[in-house]
């Protein structure tokens, strides 16, 4: 077996709160999804260094109103957090909490890769949740701060009556303003081990990792700072996930970094071993680049262009929706090689448009473009590209209540609406439309452009100032839309969606 060179990040991607295990020579993670569909991506790979897109945990949680951008709110900022993946005596587990349902969620499965996952459903929320078995028990560790212990039934289905149900200790508080949170709990070398991540108010001033460990499940537990480094980023400090073996003996940590408006991207670090406390980094730094005892592998691009020439069960693995889909209003079928989006009730800007499909940007620089077909539309429709977060940005098409199209730059306006912030007239019923994200330095920057016939790219309107907030808690994602202002109906077909980006390159 040959090694292979780890380079930081792993994904300048939108990965946050990763949940990593191996089984065999395989490695699995999971991550936080929030309220795109379907949800809690399962990735794979054989090297910590490249990972593939397999899967999905479900195409949606709940068939709740908020779910379907159906009530106005929508679940922004809710939806499943911090999923925890265990696999345990040939059974792959993985559970998060939903903060808009107040609920604990449990998902089971003998085939990660393929499914079925069976799912259950806790009352409670159980915050940041680690699932630990531990000889012949499981229980759930989490919480903010004050962090609790809940036993769950051996098949981790439904809480252990008369089980554990304890306050296991309180974290640091001094100079701390994140308390502990994020935990990733472990049983090794004859310690439980519970990595978190704190927020300190002195010193650094930047997320940090700590460790807890104890002989004993119930404590009393001692602490550990085990990294605290921005990898010279703006102090924005690497944390947050766990640990995880190699066939070799090898250790390594899956965490994340906040890198802006791209969201919060993964990086691996080595970990060592010292009296049985896990060492992390080379010298407390997280190395830029280095070896591992793992074979090379081939990358897979997480963002992809694609033509919609294969409509299969549905988009491809790499989109999600922005929130559970009306499947009576798209189409990859209607007209073979297109995706065809259909309007249905108005919304007052794209941030609440149903079905709109979206993917990842990525880092340093990605693009994306887009040919659109615009005959089917009806007056009061848009239709077009965004860079969706809270602060969006779009390029595309407006048709007038006298059926005139401008193509329109727009944006996020006063309560809640999108405005133009500039336009043109357009008699062409069909358009090229392009988005180019700078992620380099902090710029997180989008420019917009257009083009009749998709060789000259005409620029509209200024750069979008993208910002990462937390109405999304998401990173910036390329999405296609259609939606309508006045009523339903009328659709827009879009077709040769081309995306270019470092890291799906393989580069």
């Amino acid at each position: 077996m040959g090694n292979t060179v780890i380079r930081n990040p792993v994904l300048w991607a939108d990965v946050p709160d990763p949940s990593v295990i191996r089984v065999g020579d395989d490695y699995y993670m999971t991550s936080t999804s929030m309220h795109s569909m379907p949800g809690c991506p399962v990735m794979k790979s054989k090297n910590l260094m490249n990972w593939e897109l397999i899967g999905y945990l479900y195409d949606s949680f709940e068939d709740h109103p908020a779910h379907r951008l159906a009530d106005g709110k929508g679940i922004y900022g809710s939806g499943s957090w911090a999923t925890s993946l265990r696999y345990h005596e040939g059974v792959f587990y993985a559970c998060f909490s939903s903060n808009d349902m107040q609920q604990f969620y449990v998902y089971r499965t003998r085939d990660i890769e393929k499914g079925p996952w069976e799912r259950s459903v806790l009352p409670g929320l159980h915050h940041d949740p680690s699932l630990l078995f531990d000889e012949g028990r499981v229980f759930v560790i989490h919480g903010n701060g004050y962090i609790r212990i809940t036993e769950l039934t051996p098949d981790a289905r439904a809480h252990q009556p008369g089980g554990i149900d304890n306050l296991l200790f309180e974290t640091e508080s001094e100079n701390i303003g994140l308390r502990c949170e994020g935990c990733h709990a472990y049983r090794l070398n004859g310690y439980y081990y519970l990595f978190f991540i704190e927020w300190p108010t002195d010193g650094n001033r930047r997320r940090r990792q700590v460790v807890y460990r104890s002989r004993e499940l119930l404590g009393p537990y001692e602490r550990r700072i085990v990294l605290d480094d921005d990898m010279g980023y703006g102090n924005n400090g690497v944390a947050q996930g766990g640990i995880v073996d190699t066939p070799a003996g090898e250790w390594a940590a899956v965490l994340f970094q906040d890198h802006g408006a791209v969201g919060r991207i993964p990086c691996v670090v080595p970990v060592r071993w010292e009296g049985d406390w896990p060492v992390f980094g080379e010298e407390g730094k997280v190395p830029v680049q280095f070896e591992i005892a793992l074979p090379a592998d081939e990358a897979k691009p997480l963002v992809i262009s694609d033509g919609f020439d294969d409509a299969g069960n549905g988009p491809a693995l790499n989109w999600q929706w922005n929130h559970v889909p009306d499947p009576e209003h798209w189409s990859l079928t209607e007209r073979p090689g297109w995706l065809r989006l259909r309007t249905g009730h108005p919304a007052a800007s794209v941030e609440y448009a149903r079905n709109t499909l979206t993917q990842r940007t990525e880092g340093p620089r990605c693009s994306a473009s887009v040919l659109l077909e615009t005959g089917g539309m009806q007056p009061g429709g848009r239709a077009g590209l965004v860079a969706l977060q809270h602060q969006f940005g779009t390029v595309g098409i407006w048709m007038d209540d006298a059926g005139n199209r401008r193509i329109v730059r727009g944006g996020n306006g006063e309560l809640g609406r999108e405005v133009a912030e500039e336009s043109v007239s357009c008699d062409a019923e069909q358009i090229c439309l392009k988005i180019a994200f700078d992620f380099t330095e902090n710029a997180d920057t989008a420019e917009f452009f257009y083009s009749l016939g998709g060789d000259n790219w005409i620029p509209i309107g200024k750069p979008l100032q993208m910002k990462y907030t937390l109405d999304h808690f998401m990173g910036y994602r390329i999405g296609l839309y259609h939606y309508a202002t006045v009523q339903g109906g009328g659709y827009a077909d879009f077709d040769d969606f081309r995306y270019t980006g470092s890291l799906s390159s393989g580069k």
